[in-house]
């Protein structure tokens, strides 16, 4: 099978690879859409995000969705030609973290795409465990599969800070995480929601997708907005941008025993915070890792029409082009809000 493999910064390359068989407990995919993620772009651009560095070479892609080709022994539930969603970290299912449900703070997860752990599945085939795939209704296709995944850190932060009908809410960053947060706010119930950033067509996209209003932060100051609000913030907010000028924004925007849910990953692992208002307005802050016991009700929330996680997606790309569609990605960010390969 062919496999687009980054071999180092910026350095994309093919490789022919055997296509792999399913153990016991494992399924064997064909890979149907691949998402592209902001951190697919960090390892490409910077050769690291956070604090994992590409030590060697790396498929991307962590965001699949694809049709079952074969059955491992001991598997229940699944046949040849269901169309999937995978959940992308593995966990070891046995840990204390594990135990308790927060399988995705794992010490010994591996996920799809990370250095040290796991193969990203810009390939034609994976093999993965059945435990970690989740079949689609008929009527959601695998592009909506891929979805899941950034569609699941929405649905995380907005779960993890109790967002709820009658509150508001700012966003900061309208790329795809950012979005998909609206869309998981919009679901529970949130009506007012503020989203700023920087690039005019996300910000299009965002009022496209019932946000209230949005802000051009090159323009327009979203703190002199937020004062204007009742009790002078908003009661979330969601820094979905990954940088510092909006990390340290955020404690700025919430009024009194409001919350603030870091959703971003930034390529630098050290940002400031205004933790002198943070303190006077006894706001919350809340962190989000990844997502854990989501999909089914991410897959549900999209089978029903409550989310419409396709409506994100601007570009779609042919695997044969996935060399030259990453850094068309990484350096069209004005362009591209969502892109897809299409496998």
């Amino acid at each position: 099978m062919k496999v687009c493999v980054l071999t180092g910064k910026q350095k994309l390359e093919w490789a022919k690879r055997e296509i792999p068989q399913p153990g016991r407990g494992e399924l064997l995919i064909k890979l149907s859409y691949v998402g592209v993620c902001g951190s697919d772009l960090h390892f490409y651009q910077e050769g690291r995000l956070a604090n994992w560095t590409l030590d060697g070479p790396l498929a991307l892609g962590h965001e699949p969705g694809g049709v079952v080709s074969a059955v491992g022994e001991g598997v229940e539930g699944f046949a040849v030609g269901d169309t999937v969603s995978l959940e992308p970290a593995v966990p070891c299912g046995e840990c204390e973290d594990c135990r308790s449900g927060h399988y995705n703070l794992c010490r010994h997860i591996r996920m799809l795409a990370i250095p040290g752990e796991k193969d990203g599945v810009n390939a034609e085939y994976c093999v993965h465990p059945a435990s970690m795939c989740y079949r689609l209704p008929e009527h959601v296709t695998a592009l909506e599969g891929a979805m899941i995944e950034p569609l699941a850190v929405g649905m995380h932060a907005a779960e993890l800070s109790n967002a709820k009908l009658g509150e508001t809410a700012v966003i900061l960053g309208a790329g795809c995480i950012g979005l998909c947060t609206l869309l998981a706010l919009k679901a529970r119930g949130v009506t007012e929601i503020y989203v700023a950033d920087v690039l005019e067509k996300r910000l299009k996209k965002a009022l496209e997708l019932g946000a209230t209003r949005v802000f051009d932060s090159k323009k327009e100051s979203i703190e002199e907005f937020a004062k204007t609000l009742p009790g002078g913030g908003a009661h979330q907010v969601y820094e979905c941008a990954g940088n510092r000028a909006a990390t340290l924004q955020t404690c700025r925007l919430i009024r009194r025993a409001g919350k603030v849910t870091l959703v971003g990953v930034s390529p630098e692992p050290v940002l400031e915070l205004d933790i002198a208002t943070l303190n006077a307005m006894e706001g919350t802050i809340y962190s989000v890792y990844r997502y854990r016991n989501l999909w089914p009700q991410a897959i549900a929330a999209v089978a029903s029409g409550a989310i419409p996680v396709k409506d994100i997606v601007s570009h779609e790309f042919d695997f044969a082009d996935c060399a030259e569609a990453i850094p068309y990605c990484a350096s069209h960010k004005d362009e591209v809000i969502k892109a897809v390969i299409r496998m």
